[in-house]
């Protein structure tokens, strides 16, 4: 039998409650009552299972039985920092399907050469959330507001391993595959940055050197910016699997 999860931010030590369309869909499509047994997830890695005591199709409540944290997580932490694509429906597929592979929070970033400059957050927000609970989830990532990539490649931390997805080659930092350089290193905490279909400037890929960035490439096939998020999220998927 498939499983039933619900999503909640309103979430006590000992009550659990849905929102209007949690609550729609708990009770008027899937007919749970009062009584039945629900598995909920807080978006931040626990699992609760809860019995409804509350059946409003508008606010459904659920006393907690129990918990379990780090449900369905994997063992590393991954930011991907993507600069929008042209077609919206593309960036919400790549951010549907890295969602079920595994990643933990997401940067939109503009690039001098990104023919997209406006992202809806809240709309990313949603795909994210539908698509933890496909992938049986409790965590669902952390979206963050637009930013530059020169903003983002001067705020990114220090301790992480920082890569940079770039496709011109510089003779004096040349690129290497993604699977070597995670390979050949241990850190859990990883920050990929994924360039639009123009590609990063040249001025953007040496700031991203200079902040510490390791060039890499995804292999011989040229990649459309989703696809090539997505390979970079997989790339992670099995170095720690």
């Amino acid at each position: 039998m498939k499983m039933e999860l619900f999503y909640s931010k309103d979430i006590d030590g000992s009550t659990c409650r849905l929102d209007q369309d949690e609550s729609g869909h708990c009770i008027k499509v899937l007919r749970h009552r009062a009584g039945d047994e629900i598995s909920v997830i807080d978006g931040c890695g626990t699992l609760y299972r809860c019995r409804i005591i509350s059946d409003s199709h508008k606010a459904v409540e659920a006393a907690i039985l129990s918990s379990q944290e780090n449900w369905g997580g994997h063992p590393y932490r991954l930011h991907l920092a993507v600069c929008p694509t042209k077609n919206n429906d593309r960036y919400e597929w790549f951010v549907e399907k890295a969602c079920e592979i595994g990643f933990d929070e997401l940067s939109p970033v503009i690039g001098e050469h990104s023919e997209r400059k406006v992202l809806k957050t809240a709309r990313v927000e949603k795909v994210l959330v539908s698509a933890a609970k496909q992938s049986l989830k409790a965590s669902v990532p952390k979206v963050n507001e637009p930013v530059s990539v020169r903003e983002f490649i001067t705020g990114a931390p220090e301790d992480a391993m920082k890569l940079i997805a770039y496709c011109f080659d510089d003779e004096r930092v040349p690129r290497r595959s993604i699977k070597e350089v995670l390979e050949e290193n241990d850190d859990r905490e990883i920050i990929i940055m994924i360039g639009p279909e123009g590609d990063f400037s040249k001025a953007e890929a040496e700031l991203a050197l200079e902040h510490g960035f390791i060039p890499v490439h995804l292999g011989a096939s040229r990649l459309r910016t989703e696809t090539a998020a997505l390979t970079a999220a997989s790339a992670a998927y099995f170095r720690y699997i």
